[in-house]
């Protein structure tokens, strides 16, 4: 046979494997340095029985980078970390680290070594009577599946839920298809969900998930944060309290305990906790972007109690806290060219600071991001509508984005804002009879849109 149809045949056998070079993971270019980041702290700071997939991540992202030799080395890493945590059944759970290593050789063009870990691969599934030869369908692959997807951000959610989901259908109280089952059903409740309703919830799978693994304080505080956004503030603190006093995973916990008392309103303690997982992580987008928001919250605490007329030392400290808001919002848009949100809070503090030109500028790189999924899109065009809104007091041109928002249909909470502002400035323009083509459309169409999205107003009304 001859050199040419060897590889052609071996790369059908690799296309039958189920690992992260046959699971479609969507990652763009620009998310590359940002996911090895995420990688690289889970492995160091998150305490989980739950490695063995982080660690294969690591070796495909590695190889994506062009750095083969250096995936192989993590490759040898996650079968020694199979060896220690799954002794007994170390064939079936290295099914997806075999198949890693036989597409890094397969593209580093070593052949043999390809061949024999897909020996391996199909050793394995003639031992459990396998129909496929290189294929295994078995919980433990299902769950690694998820992981992937789940690490690889907001565009593979949908399948990690499914992934997960799977292994519960068989096994109800699988821990760690409940775990992974949680934490992709929270990551797209926060995006997606405009109000709490229960079928949409992550509420019960989170409890559920600390029930399966109490030991978990990072599932703990993940928990207490949802608790929070439900209306439950006090049962969340328990929660907080319990993780806190833990010695797991504590960058994680403080991470998500903070964001919990930033909500709170305890910007004292979530900037303490913030600074302390800094230490650890110090590039962190997500840190970094969390610790802009508290500087953000402390700034409106003083223009709410000076009503929105700071001197003296209480200017001084609003200047303070925008520019340090400035600087950290910028810092997590240079670790992570992705974030959105972090471009939108930047806009909006350079529109605090008067500095309307450099908002304008960042609005324009995130009006027509590539990729970009719906909900974030309405959250685009709900921020740089309120922009014109109240800094560049163009009503129109707010209205028009405004409508451009509610053009992408899921329901969101940005959605619900965006019902709101335009119920708002119909009225106040039918008030100051501005009888223009957009004000006399305008009731029209919110009357429209409240018969469909009744349900989403009065939800937002009430809050």
């Amino acid at each position: 046979m001859s050199k040419n149809a060897d590889e052609h045949l071996v790369k059908d056998r690799l296309e039958q494997l189920k690992c992260h070079f046959t699971w479609a993971l969507f990652i763009e270019d620009t998310e590359m340095p940002d996911l090895e980041n995420r990688v690289l702290e889970e492995i160091q700071f998150l305490d989980t029985q739950y490695k063995v997939g982080i660690h294969n991540l690591l070796a495909y992202v590695q190889h994506l980078k062009g750095q083969n030799e250096e995936a192989l080395k993590s490759l040898k890493e996650t079968e020694d970390l199979i060896q220690q945590q799954y002794a007994s059944q170390s064939d079936l759970r290295s099914l997806v680290t075999w198949g890693n290593y036989a597409w890094v050789y397969y593209h580093m063009g070593r052949l043999e070594d390809t061949q024999t870990y897909l020996d391996k691969v199909e050793n394995t599934c003639a031992k459990f009577a396998n129909s496929s030869r290189y294929r295994m369908e078995c919980p433990e692959m299902d769950c690694e599946e998820g992981w992937a997807l789940l690490k690889c951000g907001g565009k593979n959610y949908e399948r990690a839920k499914t992934c997960f989901g799977k292994v519960l259908e068989v096994d109800p109280e699988n821990p760690e298809a409940s775990t992974g089952y949680a934490i992709t059903l929270s990551r797209l409740d926060n995006l997606n969900t405009a109000t709490q309703k229960e079928e949409g919830s992550s509420l019960h799978p989170l409890r559920q998930a600390v029930k399966l693994n109490p030991e978990d304080a990072y599932i703990k505080v993940l928990l207490a944060v949802k608790l929070q956004d439900a209306g439950q503030e006090a049962e969340g603190e328990k929660y907080i309290e319990e993780a806190l006093a833990s010695m797991s995973s504590q960058t994680y916990v403080w991470r998500y305990a903070a964001k919990f008392y930033r909500k709170k309103g305890s910007l004292d303690i979530a900037l303490q906790l913030l600074k302390r997982a800094l230490q650890a992580t110090p590039t962190s987008p997500f840190l970094n972007h969390q610790v802009g928001l508290c500087y953000r919250a402390q700034m409106i605490q003083i223009k709410k109690a000076t009503k929105n007329q700071p001197r003296g030392q209480d200017r001084e400290n609003v200047d303070k806290m925008i520019r340090s808001a400035i600087s950290h919002f910028e810092y997590a848009m240079e670790q992570k060219p992705t974030f959105v949100l972090a471009y939108l809070d930047l806009a909006n503090m350079y529109s605090e600071k008067g500095e309307y030109h450099k908002a304008e500028n960042i609005y324009q790189k995130v009006l027509c991001p590539p990729h970009v999924d719906e909900t974030l899109l309405q959250e685009i065009y709900y921020r740089y509508g309120r922009f014109q809104e109240y800094h560049r007091k163009s009503e129109a041109k707010a209205i028009s984005y405004y409508l451009k928002g509610l053009e992408a249909k899921p329901e969101s909470k940005s959605r619900g804002k965006i019902l709101i502002a335009l119920e708002r400035l119909a009225k106040k323009r039918v008030h100051q009879n501005k009888y223009d083509m957009e004000s006399v459309n305008l009731p029209e169409i919110l009357h429209k849109l409240k018969m469909e999205e009744s349900e989403v107003l009065e939800s937002y009304d009430k809050a």
